[in-house]
């Protein structure tokens, strides 16, 4: 089977990069795939995507060495199985609140005889190989997003979950568990010290740390904070930061 790159990375002591695709075509993702991250995100939870726009998105992405991810709309057996029988090497899941969530979308990662996985990876089998029934349990990522009161508060018991890879934070929504106005990249120094506390809580469980950013400058500091993976950017956002960039470049020049 295709060897998981995020899982090489983070086998070695390396923190790996993530884009994220808000729009759903083909061809952005292509773009992205080609621009060096380490992996790439299909957003179906707040994205334009649906689930029948996965499958091109991934057949673009997977023309690099760009390890293909999909956040799926929510802890949905059936959503997460197709994904991954679409051909995702990585799963996060929205919302976890209790380590029971957190195994539930586990086991709908691993096939039997330790999780629900149904059988038919179509396409998974063709982009990871004739032995991806084998390996798949081994190269999957599977990651919990922390971002509400309830997750916090049971946030041992959730990092403590058997097969979870990852928990990811989700920084808007753990604004507003926190009693603060949702943005990212949050410099309040509760929410900083809560994302320390998840990170912590993580690596004492054995399992990986990922922080949801929106620029270069805080993603380098949560590197060094000890996160082993940042989503640097999506390209919603690169298209709007160019347009906005050269809009003023102009008006600043021929005024």
């Amino acid at each position: 089977m295709r060897p998981n790159k995020i899982k090489q990375m983070w086998a070695d002591g390396k923190s790996a990069t993530l884009g994220w695709l808000s729009i759903s075509h083909g061809f952005t993702a292509e773009v992205m795939a080609r621009q060096g991250f380490d992996a790439l995100c299909v957003d179906l939870q707040h994205g334009t995507s649906e689930l029948n726009d996965v499958l091109p998105m991934l057949q673009a992405i997977s023309q690099t060495d760009t390890t293909p991810i999909v956040r799926v709309a929510w802890n949905d057996p059936a959503a997460i199985m197709k994904a991954l029988d679409l051909g995702a090497y990585g799963i996060i899941v929205p919302l976890v609140n209790t380590a029971e969530e957190a195994a539930k979308a586990v086991a709908a990662c691993r096939y039997m005889p330790v999780g629900m996985r149904s059988s038919g990876p179509i396409r998974a089998m063709q982009y990871g190989g004739a032995d991806y029934a084998a390996h798949a349990n081994d190269e999957i990522i599977i990651m919990a997003m922390i971002e509400t009161q309830e997750g916090i508060a049971n946030l041992d018991a959730i990092c403590a979950t058997p097969g979870l890879d990852a928990v990811y934070i989700g920084p808007a929504d753990l604004s507003y568990a926190l009693g603060l106005a949702p943005r990212a990249d949050n410099p309040d120094a509760t929410h900083l010290a809560t994302c320390d506390k998840i990170l912590e809580t993580a690596h004492k469980h054995g399992i990986k740390a990922v922080m949801h950013c929106a620029s270069a400058e805080f993603a380098a500091g949560a590197v060094k904070r000890g996160f082993d993976m940042v989503m640097l950017t999506s390209d919603l956002a690169c298209m709007i930061a160019g347009v906005r960039g050269l809009l003023d470049e102009y008006k600043a020049k021929s005024s």
